[in-house]
């Protein structure tokens, strides 16, 4: 045999496989699926945080343990480290919430509110109660086609001293909650007030349910979307920001 194709045999000899070596990789990724039943995907850097509010709104009082909630006081930190935060360009609120307590709920969505950086709402399955005014508290708003709003007068829970005191401070709390949500949305207050007093949908109760697009017929949410939608509206409106800024330099 020619020295020239001994050389070639013993370059192909010692040359590494071009094929990566994933046994391991995949024995592992095998492993973290049976113990855990699920796989961590590799962290992918974003400008876009997701902020959730799932299940009950925390307030004041402490809800009993087998309660999916949000505590409020949870949720404002957050927001003043989102505001702050050089990395996060937009945020992404994802809704799916009974409501809760009303002051914390308010608290939350005049937060939302006051955000200088752009602000996308996305109420997936329901958006309740004291969800509303945090629905419709971002710079823009979805809704999926299957998801419920309702909108109701405020209750009282527990001990009601029966004096007149008390319906002035339930009206004023109420009015706090309708001034919010029409100057934050395109319904007009008559359209709000009447939907929050109809009788006859609820079962035992005043008010008015409200499926996917009927909330945007009625001027409450800006467009019937998922979180395609969500994403890509937030993303516009961050290059709008951008160009702002741009603009003032």
């Amino acid at each position: 045999m020619s020295k020239k194709v001994k050389a070639q045999n013993l370059e192909h000899e010692e040359k590494p496989s071009s094929k990566p070596q994933t046994t391991a990789e995949n024995s592992t990724k095998d492993d973290s699926i049976k113990e855990f039943g699920q796989l961590e995907l590799p962290e992918v850097k974003s400008n876009i945080h997701c902020l959730t509010i799932i299940g009950q709104i925390e307030g004041h009082l402490v809800m009993p343990p087998q309660n999916k909630t949000t505590k409020y006081e949870h949720i404002l930190p957050q927001l003043v480290a989102l505001e702050q935060s050089t990395e996060v360009q937009g945020i992404l609120i994802i809704l799916n919430t009974v409501g809760g307590d009303v002051e914390a709920g308010l608290a939350i969505a005049e937060m939302i509110a006051s955000l200088s950086k752009p602000t996308v709402t996305l109420v997936l399955g329901g958006g309740h109660s004291i969800g509303v005014p945090i629905a419709v508290s971002s710079d823009y708003s979805f809704i999926a086609e299957t998801a419920t709003m309702t909108i109701h007068p405020i209750r009282l829970s527990g001990l009601v001293i029966g004096v007149p005191q008390t319906y002035e401070y339930l009206d004023k709390m109420q009015d706090r909650v309708i001034r919010f949500v029409t100057r934050h949305s395109n319904i007009p207050e008559a359209k709000f007030r009447e939907l929050m007093f109809r009788t006859g949908e609820l079962a035992r109760d005043i008010g008015t349910v409200l499926v996917g697009k009927e909330a945007i017929d009625v001027g409450l949410i800006d467009e019937v979307g998922g979180l395609g939608s969500a994403i890509k509206k937030l993303k516009d409106l961050i290059e709008l920001c951008r160009a702002d800024i741009k603009g003032e330099m």
